[in-house]
């Protein structure tokens, strides 16, 4: 069996960080200010300053996530089947 490679998953799952509802709440919250320095976001020509959203607990295990999503998500095809929309539903 040919398995999605490690790097194109963690790449598809910061991916979706970058565009989650989450990440733009705390930037909100924060008013795309960094919490510890004070400097504030700007895109102002010549002053561009960017901010990163931290995981204050890290994410902890790559490994685990993508072992994770290769058992459950990408897993072999034959724990997988070919169904129509009503029929997905009903499983």
């Amino acid at each position: 069996m040919i398995e999605t490679p490690k790097a194109i998953i963690k790449g598809n799952l910061r991916r979706l960080f970058l565009r989650s509802k989450e990440r733009n709440e705390v930037l909100k919250r924060d008013k795309y200010t960094c919490q510890q320095c004070g400097v504030k976001q700007s895109k102002k020509k010549g002053f561009e300053q960017k901010v990163q959203v931290h995981h204050k607990e890290g994410v902890l295990n790559w490994d685990e996530l993508i072992r994770m999503i290769r058992q459950y998500l990408l897993c072999s095809p034959d724990k997988m089947e070919t169904l129509c929309p009503d029929c997905h539903k009903k499983h």
